[in-house]
């Protein structure tokens, strides 16, 4: 029987300016914005934008690193399994605000990954 655990990847890109990098990406390659949320100062901390059957996500720029945040149905068990690993847990496994529970790790080469239930 084939693994039935569905896996999806959403990329995640920073942008210095959120509000420019959605509109160029929507000019130059035709994204189509899905949702925006902004801090108190009206800066952009999370976008999402679509193309096709794939999504990118938009964070602001609190990391020189482009990141990845795959949807999982079992982040309990992952958290886990990376923790024993030796992954750098950079957030505990935890319920989120939106609906979604997630962690976030550090691989060797200082990549981030985030896992959790989310799916767009």
């Amino acid at each position: 029987m084939a693994d039935e655990t569905r896996r999806t990847f959403y990329p995640i890109i920073r942008a210095a300016d959120g509000d420019k990098a959605l509109e160029w990406l929507e000019r130059a390659f035709g994204f189509t914005v899905r949702e925006v949320h902004r801090d108190g100062d009206g800066v952009i901390v999370h976008a999402e934008l679509s193309f096709d059957t794939g999504i990118v996500m938009v964070g602001k720029p609190d990391s020189p690193r482009a990141s990845v945040y795959v949807a999982v149905d079992d982040p309990d068990g992952l958290h886990d399994r990376a923790k024993t690993a030796g992954a750098e847990i950079l957030q505990e496994v935890s319920d989120k605000d939106h609906g979604s529970r997630d962690f976030a790790a550090r691989d060797p080469d200082g990549n981030e990954w985030y896992f959790g239930t989310y799916r767009s």
